[in-house]
Parts: structure tokens; sequence; C-alpha cells
């Protein structure tokens, strides 16, 4: 039920690619709460995905393509965002991430190490450049907010995660500390969502990945948080209704985070 919590807000959306991307159920759900949007996702992303029924979809939505490493491109989707809104951006979305050494199949002890740095600087690196642009060109409205999407395997072991675990603890190391400096300056909140093991393009590409879904929905108390319970997640913190929840990471996986052992999952040991 929409209930016009984003009306006259004006928001960019990273990372939607498919009808099954989390970012994807964001703009949507972001577009029934009266947001405008901005899409953006790299240009061979772009190629590869359905963006621009999406963009019909919420209103005839710009997509402007963006590489979020490039901080030339960043800086020309802020201002195009900013012209097209006719004022300052209310939120942001930031739902990118990507491993070549996954991709690959190159074992966590064994990477590329120039892939490595890919992986941190498209998956982490990203939002300090999309937060610093934003920053320098004063381009968010006091009060406006900034989710990037996470996993658990930033704070535990989840072997087949790879060196995506190590670019999301600094994606949200990142998130704590823009938040800081945007906050003091423009009361900008800044917050990461910890998603429970979802199947999109990204997730299904982890190995074992569907053997851990199910693992993760027997240890979760509510069961897996589904993708377009995470995009209602996001709405709320695109809201005003969460004006002073920032520099926080928020777990959305249905208690997962909370739990030691489950009796569920010890029955497959007995």
């Amino acid at each position: 039920m929409a209930n016009q919590l984003l009306k006259g807000k004006k928001g960019i959306i990273f990372g939607a690619l498919n009808n099954m991307s989390i970012a994807w159920k964001v703009a949507e759900r972001a577009h029934e709460e009266g947001a405008q949007l901005v899409l953006t996702n790299a240009p061979v992303a772009m190629r590869m995905g359905e963006i621009n029924e999406l963009a019909a979809r919420v209103g005839q939505a710009p997509v402007i393509g963006a590489d979020a490493t490039n901080e030339q491109d960043l800086t020309r989707l802020i201002q195009e965002s900013t012209a097209h809104f006719g004022g300052k951006i209310d939120f942001i979305l930031h739902s990118i991430g990507m491993s070549p050494n996954v991709r690959k199949g190159r074992h966590y002890t064994e990477p590329n190490y120039e892939w490595y740095k890919q992986t941190l600087d498209i998956s982490a690196t990203s939002l300090h450049k999309v937060l610093g642009i934003a920053y320098r060109e004063n381009a968010m409205n006091d009060w406006g907010s900034v989710v990037a999407l996470t996993y658990i395997a930033a704070q535990r072991v989840f072997p087949d995660y790879n060196d995506m675990a190590d670019a999301k603890a600094l994606l949200e190391s990142i998130a704590r500390n823009f938040g800081y400096h945007y906050g003091v300056r423009n009361k900008v909140r800044i917050n990461t969502i910890s998603q429970s093991p979802t199947r999109t393009t990204a997730g299904s590409g982890v190995k074992g990945f569907d053997g851990f879904l199910g693992y993760a929905d027997q240890m979760s108390p509510l069961g897996n948080a589904d993708a377009g319970g995470c995009a209602d997640y996001c709405i709320a913190l695109f809201s005003d209704l969460t004006r002073f929840v920032t520099m926080q990471n928020l777990f959305h996986d249905g208690g997962f985070a909370s739990m030691g052992v489950a009796p569920e999952v010890v029955k497959n040991f007995e």
C-alpha cells in the first residue's frame, strides 16, 4: 500500500539490472511513494539489462549511464540529475557489487590482485566517490538519506563469498565515516542494509548459493527477507520517519544475524 512517504522527494537509484534486482524493486516502490527518480548503471550493465523498461514503469525516469568508479562520470551524473530535478537530491541508493575473482573462480587465498582492487573499487570505493562528489557539488538536500546494500559476510566468514566480504566491510566503514562528515554539514544520513541472501543475478553467481539460501532461511526465525521487503526498508530509510537514523549497519535478515543455532538446522546432523 502506497502512503506517499516520498512525495516531493527526488532520488538516484544505482544498480537496477533487471526485475530480479533489489534496486529495481526499490525504484518501483519509490515511484509508488511519490518520488521522482533518475536511474543509473554502468554502460556495460545497461547493455545487458532492461533498465529502459524500468524507466518507463517509474514515470519515464531519465537513464544516465555512469561508471561508478569513474569520477568524471559520477560528476556528470550528479550535475545532470540536479539539472533534471531542478534542485537538489533527497536520496541515493547504492546497490553495486561485482568481483572478477568470484566470477572467474579464483580462490580467496590465491586471487588476482588486480581483480581484487577492481572488486574493492566497484563494490565499495564507488560509494566513497558518489558521496564525495555529491558533497563537493553540494548536491543533496539537508536531511537527505543514502542507503548502500551490504551482507553479513562483512562481519562473519562465508568462505565462498570470497573478496566480496572484504569489499562489504570497507563499504560499511565508508558509510560510517562519511556519515559523520555529511551529518555534521548537511544532516545527511548514511546507512547500510545487511540483507538476507537474495536470489538476484549477482547473488546467484556465488558458489553454493542455493544451499546457503535454504540454510539461512532455516536459521532465521522469520525466514529470509525477500527483495520486496528490502525495498520497503529502503523506502522507510529514505523517508522523514527515520530522520535520526545514521551511520548504522541495519540487519534486514529475518533475525539471522542474532542467531547462534536453530533446532531446524541441528536436526540435519542428528
